[in-house]
């Protein structure tokens, strides 16, 4: 098990706890909303912003943190991350916001200690890059989008 060091921004409600798991098998912990005003945000169909968490983080090396959306509020909301997975890298030491954006039909809610995303740790590989001449072949070759067929 890898440990994630946490910190508080100041200014955070502390009272909102740090992230946990909602079950033995989640694979995310859940972050909640920490609105320096304890108050809340409300977005407007398409829009999107940076939702405060109040928290700081130390990644060890080899390691990130993804950020994901939340299946429950995308699903009956429209409430996602546009850039899911984030990364939070391992040298990253500030704070940490999540980008929400509602692709849903109606303004959606964000009050304070809301759950709004959830955070996964993953290992990272890291590779080294090489120029040559020609790649190998493959059966698929280069096929693009949708290529390989349709599922029946």
């Amino acid at each position: 098990m890898v440990t994630i060091e946490l910190t508080w921004v100041a200014g955070a409600d502390r009272s909102l706890g740090l992230p946990v798991y909602a079950s033995d098998g989640a694979a995310g912990a859940d972050l909640r909303a920490n609105f320096d005003d304890r108050g809340s945000m409300t977005l407007a169909p398409g829009a999107r912003a940076l939702v405060p968490t109040g928290l700081r983080m130390a990644i060890p090396t080899g390691y990130e943190v993804q950020i994901r959306p939340r299946s429950g509020l995308a699903l009956r909301h429209g409430i996602t991350l546009p850039n899911a997975p984030g990364t939070i890298d391992s040298d990253y030491r500030g704070a940490l916001g999540v980008i929400v954006m509602n692709a849903g039909q109606e303004a959606f809610e964000i009050a304070h200690g809301d759950r709004i995303a959830q955070m996964v740790v993953a290992p990272v590989l890291r590779a080294r890059f090489a120029e040559v001449d020609e790649l190998s072949d493959t059966a698929r070759g280069d096929g693009g989008f949708g290529s390989t067929g349709v599922s029946e």
